[in-house]
């Protein structure tokens, strides 16, 4: 079950007023849906900042100011985000981040320690963590976020609570519910040949490209409203740099899009593991696509399902490098479907 994200900080605080606070949050959900200012207004909480509201002494709803995430970061919250240029977070990232947690804090103090992006920690960084979920030390708290949950060990979601969220950018939008028509459609005549891995390969190159022509058409108009109002005004070198930032971002946005991409693809195939389980629609990410993923999961053993999974996990880390992006998705795509 989802909740808003005020619904889970009233459980999270109820809890921690019992005295009952568990030691490791799993907070997933789409993009926009509310993690980072959840896991801030946790964190407040946990350290006396901050409550649930309340009414003033007008009768009027006290409304709670939440800070950026990253500026509650300090000796005893510490936060965690892919930095390297491969957008994975490595081994030593984490055992950087434990370090701090072993310290001993004030009294009344919770140390905290924070993993954006969850997902994107490799094998040996998540077998690592492992360690820490399961000893953690004394009022210690862990709030791992993410969009992708199932990316994560089975491992570390065991030994988290869940808070799934509602809201925000659905897995259904920016092209995403083109690609699971698509995934629907092959699903049909069953994966394990070149063709449907070359059909969803298309579908997904397409998609990608109409989100890349967006955010480049965005960042020419951005840059031509700037050099209309301050051309006059400023150094050439000014303007050369604004060129060089929207480029950036257009960058960042595509890449963004892509991961979101990648997001569906998951989610669908995670949906088909659940399938197979014996999950039905209304426990799935993609419940209109239940009949369609009836004969995939029919058709596929689990070893299979999870070797196509980590295929796609693996084509995700390849293109987090400079891999020629057309090249790997032809044979990532092939390597995942067909």
């Amino acid at each position: 079950m989802a909740y808003p994200a005020e619904r889970a900080f009233e459980l999270v605080e109820s809890a921690f007023e019992r005295g009952r606070l568990a030691h490791a949050f799993l907070i997933s959900g789409a993009h926009g849906s509310g993690k980072e200012t959840l896991a801030a207004r946790i964190i407040r909480r946990v350290n006396g900042g901050g409550s649930s509201g309340g009414i003033d002494l007008f009768g009027e709803p006290v409304v709670e100011e939440i800070p950026p995430l990253d500026e509650l970061e300090g000796p005893w919250v510490h936060i965690l985000r892919p930095r390297m240029k491969s957008r994975r977070i490595a081994v030593d990232a984490i055992r950087e981040l434990e370090r701090p947690l072993r310290l001993a804090a004030p009294e009344g103090t919770w140390k905290v320690g924070v993993i954006a992006e969850a997902d994107r920690m490799g094998a040996e960084a998540s077998n690592a963590f492992l360690k820490t979920l399961e000893e953690p030390p004394a009022r210690t708290l862990l709030l791992l976020l993410t969009a992708n949950p199932q990316s994560l060990l089975p491992t570390i979601l065991s030994r988290c609570v869940r808070l799934p969220l509602t809201g925000g950018t659905s897995l259904g939008s920016d092209g995403g519910a083109e690609l699971v028509q698509a995934l629907n459609t092959v699903a049909d005549a069953g994966f394990g040949n070149p063709r449907t891995a070359l059909t969803l390969k298309a579908v997904f190159s397409g998609v990608l490209e109409k989100r890349r022509e967006a955010a480049v058409a965005a960042a020419e108009a951005a840059l031509k409203e700037e050099e209309q109002t301050y051309k006059q005004v400023t150094e050439g070198d000014w303007l050369k740099r604004r060129e060089e930032f929207h480029k950036a971002a257009a960058e960042s946005e595509y890449l963004d899009a892509r991961g979101r991409l990648f997001d569906v693809l998951m989610a669908w195939m995670a949906d088909v593991l659940r399938v197979k389980a014996g999950t039905d629609a209304e426990g799935l990410d993609f419940p209109g696509s239940f009949a369609a993923l009836q004969p995939v999961a029919a058709g596929e053993t689990e070893p299979r399902l999870l070797g196509r999974i980590e295929a796609l996990e693996s084509l995700r880390r390849t293109l987090d490098t400079n891999a020629q992006e057309q090249l790997a998705l032809e044979v990532g795509f092939l390597k995942a479907f067909a």
